[in-house]
Protein backbone atom coordinates (compact mmCIF):
# COMPACT_ATOMS: atom_id res chain seq x y z
CA UNK A 1 0.00 0.00 0.00
CA UNK A 2 1.31 3.23 -1.10
CA UNK A 3 1.98 6.49 1.56
CA UNK A 4 -0.57 9.69 0.43
CA UNK A 5 0.89 12.52 -0.58
CA UNK A 6 -1.68 15.09 -0.27
CA UNK A 7 0.07 18.13 -1.29
CA UNK A 8 -0.27 17.45 -5.04
CA UNK A 9 -4.41 17.47 -4.22
CA UNK A 10 -6.35 19.89 -5.88
CA UNK A 11 -8.81 21.45 -3.12
CA UNK A 12 -11.71 21.85 -5.59
CA UNK A 13 -11.36 18.08 -6.35
CA UNK A 14 -13.37 16.99 -9.84
CA UNK A 15 -13.27 13.73 -9.91
CA UNK A 16 -15.24 10.82 -7.33
CA UNK A 17 -12.03 9.31 -6.27
CA UNK A 18 -10.27 12.87 -5.90
CA UNK A 19 -13.35 13.70 -3.32
CA UNK A 20 -13.21 10.20 -1.58
CA UNK A 21 -9.52 10.56 -1.19
CA UNK A 22 -9.50 14.46 0.02
CA UNK A 23 -12.42 13.45 2.68
CA UNK A 24 -10.62 9.88 3.85
CA UNK A 25 -7.64 12.32 4.36
CA UNK A 26 -8.86 14.94 5.86
CA UNK A 27 -10.91 13.27 8.37
CA UNK A 28 -9.02 9.88 9.13
CA UNK A 29 -5.22 11.42 8.75
CA UNK A 30 -3.72 7.94 7.58
CA UNK A 31 -0.68 6.74 7.37
CA UNK A 32 -1.67 4.88 4.32
CA UNK A 33 -4.26 5.53 1.88
CA UNK A 34 -5.35 3.88 -1.46
CA UNK A 35 -8.58 4.63 -3.27
CA UNK A 36 -9.31 2.22 -6.86
CA UNK A 37 -12.02 2.85 -8.78
CA UNK A 38 -13.13 -0.83 -9.58
CA UNK A 39 -15.68 -0.13 -12.33
CA UNK A 40 -13.90 -1.41 -15.15
CA UNK A 41 -14.37 -4.94 -13.70
CA UNK A 42 -18.12 -4.41 -13.22
CA UNK A 43 -19.24 -3.83 -16.62
CA UNK A 44 -22.66 -4.46 -16.98
CA UNK A 45 -23.81 -5.61 -13.51
CA UNK A 46 -26.14 -3.62 -11.41
CA UNK A 47 -25.49 0.53 -10.70
CA UNK A 48 -22.46 0.27 -13.46
CA UNK A 49 -22.12 3.56 -15.79
CA UNK A 50 -20.41 3.74 -19.17
CA UNK A 51 -18.23 6.62 -17.60
CA UNK A 52 -17.49 5.12 -14.55
CA UNK A 53 -16.56 5.71 -11.01
CA UNK A 54 -19.21 3.28 -9.53
CA UNK A 55 -17.27 1.02 -7.91
CA UNK A 56 -14.51 1.73 -5.75
CA UNK A 57 -12.01 -0.32 -3.23
CA UNK A 58 -10.97 1.98 -0.30
CA UNK A 59 -7.68 0.26 1.53
CA UNK A 60 -6.79 2.91 4.42
CA UNK A 61 -4.44 2.37 7.83
CA UNK A 62 -5.07 4.99 10.34
CA UNK A 63 -4.58 5.55 14.10
CA UNK A 64 -8.24 6.58 14.69
CA UNK A 65 -9.25 2.86 14.02
CA UNK A 66 -7.43 1.67 17.12
CA UNK A 67 -9.70 -0.66 19.31
CA UNK A 68 -12.31 0.11 17.02
CA UNK A 69 -14.25 -2.92 15.38
CA UNK A 70 -14.55 -3.76 12.14
CA UNK A 71 -18.26 -2.83 11.93
CA UNK A 72 -17.30 0.92 13.26
CA UNK A 73 -14.68 1.23 11.21
CA UNK A 74 -16.79 0.45 8.24
CA UNK A 75 -19.03 2.90 9.30
CA UNK A 76 -17.41 6.00 9.83
CA UNK A 77 -16.07 5.44 6.34
CA UNK A 78 -19.53 5.09 5.64
CA UNK A 79 -20.43 8.46 7.36
CA UNK A 80 -17.62 10.18 5.42
CA UNK A 81 -19.01 9.37 2.19
CA UNK A 82 -22.69 9.26 2.39
CA UNK A 83 -23.00 11.84 0.08
CA UNK A 84 -20.50 9.76 -2.73
CA UNK A 85 -22.65 6.69 -1.68
CA UNK A 86 -26.28 8.67 -2.37
CA UNK A 87 -24.68 10.45 -5.60
CA UNK A 88 -23.68 7.45 -7.64
CA UNK A 89 -20.92 5.11 -6.47
CA UNK A 90 -23.01 2.08 -6.28
CA UNK A 91 -20.39 -0.72 -4.32
CA UNK A 92 -17.59 0.29 -1.49
CA UNK A 93 -15.15 -2.51 -0.51
CA UNK A 94 -13.22 -1.23 2.22
CA UNK A 95 -9.96 -2.26 3.92
CA UNK A 96 -9.60 -0.52 7.75
CA UNK A 97 -7.05 -1.07 9.77
CA UNK A 98 -4.74 0.86 12.55
CA UNK A 99 -1.19 0.70 12.39
CA UNK A 100 0.28 -2.52 13.24
CA UNK A 101 -2.79 -4.49 12.42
Amino acid sequence: MAILDISSMSHSASSVKDRITAKLATALDPLALEVVDESHHHAGHAGWKPTGETHFRVKVVSASFARQSRVARHRAIHGLLDEELKGGVHALAIEAKAPGE
